[in-house]
């Protein structure tokens, strides 16, 4: 049965979008910048302050509409090795669009793949599983 995500906000720095971590645990607050070059989403997580680039969204998008299928998260912070396959290497890896992090503030690049499909499924982007475990996002399919 689908799970009903309840987003609010607008995504601006004074009224930013409040979501929730795949697995329902956590809330944090996302805006987008874009008052810096090239443009920022800038991710609240109680005092820790994550940022990663703005084109992610599009870039995420496009990658797992391309990959067709459901791919595993596999969210970890930057010092933890991302498991080969998941999302979450694909933001790191060399082979991406940006040819490596798409995390901006060293030392708390990493957890993309918590805090970026949430945000991605809230703008009609992706389908997103929340389990308590080992949740996997896919493109929502376009009509040609």
């Amino acid at each position: 049965m689908p799970v009903t995500v309840t987003v609010t906000g607008s995504g601006t720095p004074d009224d930013p979008w409040a979501l929730r971590t795949p697995p329902g645990t956590s809330e944090y607050r996302m805006h987008r910048d874009d008052t810096v070059d090239p443009p920022e989403l800038v991710c609240q997580v109680g005092a820790t302050t994550l940022k990663y680039l703005a084109r992610c969204l599009d870039d995420a998008a496009a990658m797992l509409q391309e990959h067709g299928d459901w791919i595993e998260l596999g969210s970890a912070d930057e010092g933890k090795p991302a498991k080969d396959g998941t999302l979450e290497a694909w933001a790191r890896s060399p082979a991406n669009p940006v040819g490596g992090w798409y995390g901006l503030r060293k030392g708390y690049r990493g957890r993309f793949a918590m805090y970026v499909p949430p945000l991605l499924e809230h703008l009609g982007l992706v389908e997103l599983e929340h389990n308590p475990r080992n949740n996997r996002v896919k493109a929502v399919r376009r009509e040609v």
